[in-house]
């Protein structure tokens, strides 16, 4: 593990959506893996309460299944970097990073972090935003608070919480609300944080060799709509685009609207190549790279998602068009 990149898990979600529960089970549970937590809010309760009791900044707490527990208030490219000078040096043992942000908060700068600080980006890999919902308030936070469309909109994964809360036809709407909003992330369950590690740990939702998984039924009517600021829409298209032009819309589409575009993601058909182009960016960074070739017969085309608050779908939709060669 010293010479390749750690992996690292954002666990996001609203207060009191149930991310300290799950955060005491992934530190508590003998689940075989060595884990780093870092857990930047005190909240009602943290993960361990010897952790509240410190009167330092940060506080590093190793757990008796292996794992190791950090509370932060300072800088995360700091504390990373600490992390990994420690085990380096062998003074602690981990093999991923799990970073709990606090409830208030859009996960956008924390995923950034390891983009734009070099030191980060080479020693680190993000692996996947895991966002928590509330299924007996979250409808109303939905509603309410612009962080908490913002988790959803970043999410890889959403785990539901508080079912046993509310009936099957709140939940059901609920959970169409969430696939509306975020069509690439499945939508599963979660008793008292009690989610399958392999629901959490190695998605790679940020690789950029990941499957799409784009739900194709999240655009049928809906009797209940919302005015969510975040949404998403999919382009699809069978005709190959033209390189050039592609390249110079999306550089346009991000410098002016990059603060508002949350994700986006897709596996694009284009001109002169045998092999997919897969791209995906948060915010204004945007990345490319070289997926699969083509099989004999396979039917070429390409489909994009796009994940961002008050977007202008149409603009967007007619530029890529223009693009097509």
């Amino acid at each position: 593990m010293a010479n390749r990149q750690v992996p690292v898990t954002i666990l996001t979600g609203f207060l009191g959506s149930g991310k300290t529960t799950l955060l005491n089970r992934i530190l508590k549970e003998q689940h075989g893996h060595r884990i780093a937590v870092i857990e930047n809010e005190f909240g009602e309760e943290g993960v361990d309460n010897d952790l509240l009791l410190q009167e330092r900044d940060e506080q590093i707490v190793e757990m008796n299944n292996g794992c190791i527990c950090c509370t932060v208030r300072g800088d995360l490219v700091r504390i990373l970097g600490d992390l990994r000078r420690r085990r380096d040096a062998g003074e602690l043992a981990f093999e991923r990073v799990v970073i709990e942000t606090t409830g208030m908060a859009d996960p956008g700068p924390v995923a950034q972090t390891f983009f734009v600080e070099d030191d980060v980006a080479d020693h680190y890999l993000l692996d996947a935003v895991i966002t928590v919902v509330d299924a007996h308030h979250g409808e109303r936070q939905l509603d309410e608070h612009r962080e908490a469309q913002e988790q959803v909109g970043f999410a890889d994964r959403i785990l539901l919480s508080k079912v046993d809360l509310v009936d099957e036809a709140t939940r059901e709407r609920l959970t169409a609300r969430l696939r509306r909003m975020n069509p690439r992330a499945p939508v599963r369950p979660v008793h008292f944080g009690d989610a399958p590690i392999d629901q959490i740990l190695d998605i790679r939702g940020f690789n950029l060799n990941a499957v799409l998984e784009v739900d194709p039924a999240f655009l049928e009517n809906d009797d209940h709509s919302h005015d969510d600021a975040v949404s998403s829409f999919v382009f699809r298209s069978s005709k190959a685009f033209d390189p050039v032009k592609l390249e110079d819309f999306l550089s346009g589409v991000i410098q002016v609207y990059g603060p508002d575009l949350l994700r986006y993601k897709g596996v694009l058909f284009m001109k002169g190549s045998d092999r997919q182009t897969v791209f995906q960016g948060v915010h204004m960074m945007m990345g490319a790279d070289a997926g699969r070739r083509w099989q004999p017969g396979e039917k070429r085309g390409s489909r994009m998602v796009f994940i961002g608050r008050n977007l202008p779908q149409d603009t967007i939709v007619k530029g890529l068009e223009q693009c097509l060669a």
